[in-house]
């Protein structure tokens, strides 16, 4: 049995510069990971196929053919011509909520699969595959801070991310990233700022909050909420929502954060920058 994390994904700052001829947009995003999140578990002898368990399962359960299943395909097609493998998801991140959960699982199988199968994992055709997958996966196979350009493809790694406590909090609603770019206003605010990676986030924003924001009106209350906290150095959305986060020096301040956020019916998960 080989296990993988699938670990959630953070845009510390994402700026959104032009929108491009082919439907996507230009953007730049300083990536960054938490020590929690997914879990996948691959046995290449046993019998083939997903299951998928945790406590969001339940929001997987009507895909046929989700992220994982077609990273697998891929490997075999792109990598290696592998018969299929039993894989467990552990679902511990909540669907569609703009921290990468679908793109780091297929990251985590890609991992997984060029483990079992002795393929080096700066390989570059496991970095195509991320690619193909989706714009996110090529951080989440990288799985260090990076600033991304283009979709989010194109990675410079940066220096190191102090391992600061971090709270995530997500409201229960899912946001489509579609609909969020579809109403970014197509006004470029600016690149992110050079120099030590988290300074230039906090100086930096994330152009596709007030989209979300106007989907999600809640995201304004989880927003406000973390801004209010003892201690909290940066609050923002993450990605395309509805989870936010909020980073903290001290972890006292992020335990008495989720203690005040007890009493909503939010999702929240106590963890750390990686």
């Amino acid at each position: 049995m080989i296990e993988e994390a699938a670990p959630a994904k953070l845009n510390l700052a994402l700026h959104v510069r032009a929108r491009r001829p082919d439907g996507y947009h230009e953007l730049e995003t300083l990536f960054a990971f938490v020590a929690d999140g997914d879990t996948i578990r691959l046995d290449p002898d046993g019998p083939p196929g997903l299951a998928i368990t945790g406590p969001f399962a339940a929001g997987l359960s009507g895909e046929g053919d989700n992220l994982v299943l077609r990273a697998e395909r891929l490997f075999a097609e792109r990598v290696k011509a592998v018969p299929r493998a039993a894989i467990e998801l552990v679902k511990r991140l909540p669907v569609a909520s703009g921290i990468g959960g679908g793109s780091a699982d297929a990251a985590a199988t890609l991992r997984a699969l060029a483990r079992a199968h002795g393929v080096a994992a700066d390989d570059a055709r496991l970095v195509a595959c991320g690619e193909a997958l989706g714009s996110d996966v090529p951080a989440c196979l990288l799985g260090l801070p990076a600033l991304g350009r283009g979709r989010g493809e194109r990675l410079a790694p940066t220096a190191p991310l102090p391992k600061l406590p971090a709270l995530l909090v997500n409201p229960g609603v899912a946001v489509s990233t579609p609909a969020v770019f579809a109403r970014w206003d197509r006004i470029d605010r600016g690149p992110i700022g050079e120099g030590e990676p988290l300074a230039a986030a906090m100086a930096g924003r994330n152009d596709l909050e007030p989209p979300a924001r106007a989907i999600a009106p809640v995201i304004d209350a989880v927003l406000a909420k973390l801004g209010e906290q003892r201690g909290v150095r940066l609050a923002r959305m993450s990605g395309s929502g509805a989870t936010c986060f909020a980073l903290f020096d001290d972890p006292a301040d992020r335990v008495a954060a989720a203690g005040d956020l007890a009493s909503t019916d939010w999702w929240c998960l106590e963890t750390a920058l990686a």
